[in-house]
């Protein structure tokens, strides 16, 4: 009997050993438990106000997209080089450069919509045409997109635009050509111009203002000719306008020169080649003699101006003039290094 009363005690003394036990751990779990809750709040109150701060400070980068009519051209390279410039001055923009393989007006309104649907904040585009892309850039407007032209503007209002004045630069390249004529002691003849489409609006003012300069002149100007930009397309039809007895053939962008200058070096025929940019091809041709003169824009003037703007407009700051002319250097042998 005394051995059953001694187990009996023995065994309730385990189970309050036990409880207490339990209730120990319990009491250490919930310990944790608040510690670690209130650590995740501490936290989550820190990381809350690290954000309020950023966004107050205007921290973060600006998504701004540059669009170009292609990606052929040493000019739209020479764009980017320049917006790359302002970005890295900046600090604080997310930057991508997108263009069509060639120029095509459905490639780019593909463009701009890939650039919406990226998160784009800003868009700096060089219209293929002031009309296709109209819609697109609409839909992009509308939904909080800004817009800066750079080179070749669209139909819709924007932000600013920063190009050359083409129809100045048009006719000093017009200029150019009469002077080199009169100099070899030609006062008449058929002149040719190879642009390439009828709906760009840079490259269709530069043909306007290069028509305005033989105004009153004895000289024929041809129907133009179109090659897309392209340099072995423009290149046939320089090379055509030479079989019919051009004195003088004009370029109006830089496939466009790179053409009539091989087209001239071809046939090596005395014919006065005038066009416009700058790349290495272009100042070679200049050099060897096979083109007179190129009108150099700064194409790196409006890819790093064109960033600054989108940014300010971002931050509402002021954005200036709604045009900048963003200049043009009349390259020849004697000017060319």
């Amino acid at each position: 009997m005394k051995r059953k009363v001694l187990a009996a005690v023995l065994s309730m003394g385990m189970i309050v050993s036990m409880c207490a036990g339990c209730s120990s751990g319990q009491k250490e779990a919930a310990a944790t438990t608040g510690a670690t809750t209130a650590a995740a709040t501490e936290a989550a109150t820190t990381t809350a106000g690290e954000t309020k701060k950023e966004e107050a400070s205007g921290g973060g980068a600006h998504k701004v997209y540059l669009i170009t009519m292609d990606q052929m051209d040493q000019h739209w390279v020479n764009v980017d080089a320049g917006a790359q410039k302002a970005v890295k001055e900046l600090g604080n923009v997310d930057y991508k450069w997108l263009a069509p393989d060639v120029k095509d007006d459905a490639k780019q309104i593909e463009c701009i919509n890939n650039a919406v649907a990226g998160g784009a904040e800003a868009i700096l585009l060089a219209a293929n045409g002031p009309d296709a892309v109209t819609a697109s850039l609409q839909e992009a407007m509308d939904a909080g997109v800004k817009v800066v032209y750079v080179d070749s503007a669209a139909s819709l209002p924007a932000i600013q635009t920063l190009a050359t004045d083409n129809k100045a630069a048009g006719k000093t390249a017009g200029e150019e050509m009469i002077k080199a004529l009169k100099a070899k002691g030609i006062e008449s003849g058929k002149i040719g111009i190879v642009n390439v489409n009828a709906a760009t609006a840079s490259t269709v003012a530069r043909e306007e203002g290069f028509r305005s300069a033989f105004e009153g002149s004895k000289f024929e100007i041809l129907e133009t000719q179109y090659g897309e930009g392209d340099a072995a397309k423009s290149k046939d039809i320089a090379a055509n306008y030479i079989t019919q007895g051009c004195v003088g053939i004009f370029g109006a962008n830089e496939g466009s020169t790179v053409g009539t200058g091989n087209a001239i070096q071809e046939a090596g025929e005395t014919v006065i080649g005038v066009g416009f940019d700058k790349s290495d091809m272009i100042l070679q041709l200049i050099k060897d003699g096979y083109l007179l003169a190129t009108m150099a824009q700064n194409p790196d003037v409006m890819g790093y101006e064109g960033v600054k703007t989108a940014v300010n407009a971002l931050e509402g700051k002021d954005t200036g003039d709604k045009n900048v002319d963003t200049g043009v250097s009349v390259l020849t042998k004697e000017t060319v290094k």
